[in-house]
């Protein structure tokens, strides 16, 4: 969880972890860095920190403030997340790389300990925030370019001239650079910043419990309601599907954010990278992996943009796992993966046999991605070849064949509409596309 309006999560933290090491108790008005950062409302929160919206009061403007558990690992990851973001700003001077840009960072005193800060810019909702919004139907493929443009900016940008791998790429990572709702915005909804703690305010934690108390409540009615939902299908009583949202008005500008897992492509400090869903084969397989890991999980994330289902969302079954099923999966649309990338890892022998075979999943059903696009997600013909021929180089199962994102931002699916639509945002996409063929 970065720097969005809104967590990827409706759950909450728990109240629990506002202890030592724990979290940082906040209260709308408190100050800090001596005064210049001013809390105003809790945007969302993560494992290890919540993220809260503040006002920068030395230069009048909205922030987010993400405060670290005081924790000393997580603080090291802190630590971590900062070096990396720092190298982000310094080569980002123009703020056109779509990528979340640090303001600031200092460390803060609290009852549960010493706790980083980062002060990071104002961003929107998640992309999966998104994907819910417009409850899994699959965006206008339009929209799908123009938000995969700005990701492959952000890419290149990090994979070319940083060196750096995201290593956890996917929708709930990378933010619109404005929330869904205006009302959320604290510009255009002409949001008074508020200066100082309200009347009455203490800083013990309490307005925090009482928060997760009724979200919990919350929670457990929307848990009753699906349950009542769930009978009523399997009875046969169905209810009317969802209608498409109105996604008209919405900034499809984004950027990538979130860089507490990210490392140095020559310093990689972890073997299992990625969220599940997003995880390339090599990864799986413990054979190594390059910035091409990332390329592989935008691939998944633009196939669930255009279609608002995952690309591979596995599960493991009696006698066998979840990586097997997942390679399962990967091979039933993609073909099979070749013999020698199959053996190659270090977990090979796990999931093949000799011949690169899968030991313990043997029927396979294989079904091209085109024609998947076409009979389940109802793609014309033509928008399923374009968009099938744009993905399956991307999903290469050999790692240094899959293009870069600066490959990918020349591919003329991406470009259809750039020569047709005269929207500014097309227009300085092209501007940077451009940019990079030089």
């Amino acid at each position: 969880m970065s720097c969005s309006s809104s967590s990827g999560s409706d759950e909450e933290e728990e109240f629990e972890s506002y202890r030592k090491g724990g979290y940082h108790a906040v209260r709308v008005g408190d100050s800090f860095n001596g005064g210049r950062y001013i809390a105003q409302r809790k945007l969302g929160w993560g494992q290890f920190s919540t993220v809260w919206l503040a006002y920068d009061t030395i230069k009048s403007s909205f922030v987010a403030l993400k405060i670290q558990k005081s924790a000393q690992q997580f603080a090291q990851a802190a630590l971590h997340e900062i070096e990396i973001l720092s190298a982000i700003a310094e080569g980002e001077q123009s703020h056109s790389k779509c990528v979340v840009r640090l303001i600031d960072h200092f460390k803060h005193t609290g009852p549960n300990g010493q706790h980083l800060c980062m002060v990071l810019e104002f961003l929107g909702d998640s992309l999966l925030r998104l994907i819910r919004y417009n409850r899994h139907n699959g965006l206008d493929l339009n929209k799908v370019r123009e938000i995969c443009r700005c990701v492959l900016i952000g890419l290149d940008y990090l994979h070319q001239e940083l060196n750096i791998i995201h290593t956890d790429l996917k929708p709930e990572n990378i933010l619109l650079n404005s929330p869904i709702d205006p009302a959320k915005d604290p510009v255009k909804s002409g949001f008074t910043p508020i200066l100082e703690r309200p009347e009455g305010g203490t800083n013990n934690g309490g307005g925090v419990s009482m928060s997760l108390i009724e979200k919990k409540l919350k929670r457990r009615a929307r848990m009753a309601v699906a349950r009542i939902s769930e009978r009523r299908a399997s009875m046969g009583v169905t209810q009317n599907p969802k209608p498409k949202r109105s996604l008209e008005g919405i900034d499809m500008k984004c950027k990538v954010v979130d860089f507490g897992n990210a490392c140095r492509a020559d310093q990689q400090f972890m073997e299992e990278i990625q969220t599940r869903q997003y995880r390339a084969p090599e990864v799986i397989i413990r054979s190594g992996y390059t910035v091409s890991a990332d390329m592989w999980s935008f691939g998944c994330t633009a196939f669930e943009l255009a279609t608002g289902d995952m690309l591979f969302a596995p599960k493991g079954g009696q006698g066998f796992t979840d990586d097997e099923d997942h390679l399962a999966l990967m091979m039933e649309l993609l073909g099979k993966i070749p013999k020698k990338i199959a053996n190659g890892g270090a977990r090979s022998k796990d999931f093949f046999d000799r011949y690169g075979d899968l030991k313990r999943i043997r029927r396979l059903k294989f079904w091209s991605l085109d024609r998947l696009l076409v009979e389940k997600y109802k793609f014309s013909e033509d928008d399923a070849r374009d968009f099938a021929d744009f993905l399956h180089p991307i999903l290469d199962f050999a790692p240094e064949k899959r293009p870069t994102a600066e490959q990918c931002l020349q591919h003329p699916w991406l470009n259809l509409n750039l020569t047709s639509n005269d929207s500014s945002t097309d227009k300085n996409l092209a501007t940077g596309i451009n940019k990079l063929k030089i």
